[in-house]
């Protein structure tokens, strides 16, 4: 069984669920939009199981202590500042990193800006952000795909996600996660400025500087059926990656790679810190 945190630090306390002994060897967990920590709650628990500590946090906009009301506040800097603040509230000087979605890009940033504190890497669905940027320039199908990125920058996005009981965030789940799940993602979401302050991580400026390469030993998990991330970026990854690299694509298996394979997902994540 998965425990609850509430995890202080300079920008507000992070709720968070978090299984294994204390004084197993550290992995935290970054989920991505719209979801929460729960959509680790698969893998959190079997990495207890095994001996590890592991931590997944509701991050900036999804806990409510933590929601700042300025766009400027949801830049990557400040993204990649709380897990280092986590981090340090937790005591990790090294940690193993996963991240899912935004969760990933935000580990991808951690790692090469501070790759110094981790240990692994492991991002699932979004690649590095070097090879992204290198599929927008170069791959149309890539633009089409990631075209809705722009569309949430629009002031009327929430009235659209939120309309009919919130249909449309229901259908981006594609019928791949449990309905009660997908109804707690709705719930939190519908609290006032919790949809706001998620889609503020589409809405902040990115960094126009070009990120570095990524040194840190790194398993990429990419799922062939995903509808926002193309083949291109995925298979650039591995130039984006000094040190040791492990690429595994799921063949049939749509964004939703955490909750709709969390076996596989879990096994492939074991294996990897395993091996480092």
């Amino acid at each position: 069984m998965s425990e609850h945190l509430s995890i202080p630090t300079p920008a507000g306390s992070f709720d968070a669920i978090a299984a294994g002994p204390a004084d197993g060897r550290p992995v935290l967990l970054l989920h991505g939009f719209p979801e929460a920590a729960i959509s680790w709650e698969y893998q959190v628990a079997v990495l207890g199981d095994r001996g590890y500590r592991a931590v997944a946090p509701d991050q900036r906009g999804y806990s409510p202590d933590v929601r700042p009301e300025r766009v400027a506040e949801y830049g990557m800097t400040s993204l990649v500042g709380d897990v280092l603040a986590i981090a340090d509230e937790l005591s990790w000087s090294r940690f193993d990193l996963v991240g899912h979605d935004w969760g990933a890009a935000v580990a991808w940033w951690t790692a090469s800006e501070h790759g110094d504190r981790l240990r692994t890497l492991t991002a699932v669905s979004v690649p590095h952000p070097g090879a992204l940027s290198y599929a927008l320039r170069t791959d149309e199908e890539q633009q089409m795909r990631s075209q809705y990125m722009r569309d949430w920058r629009d002031p009327s996005t929430e009235k659209r996600m939120l309309a009919n009981n919130a249909e449309a965030l229901r259908r981006m789940f594609e019928w791949k996660v449990p309905p009660s799940r997908v109804d707690e993602y709705v719930q939190r979401l519908s609290e006032p400025g919790a949809l706001t302050a998620a889609l503020n991580w589409y809405r902040a400026s990115r960094p126009a500087a070009s990120i570095e390469k990524v040194d840190v030993p790194t398993l990429y998990v990419w799922s062939t059926e995903d509808v926002a991330l193309g083949s291109v970026a995925a298979f650039e990854t591995e130039n984006w990656v000094t040190g040791a690299y492990t690429f595994q694509m799921l063949e049939d298996v749509t964004h939703w790679v955490p909750e709709e394979v969390p076996e596989t997902l879990t096994a492939m994540i074991l294996e990897h810190l395993a091996a480092h």
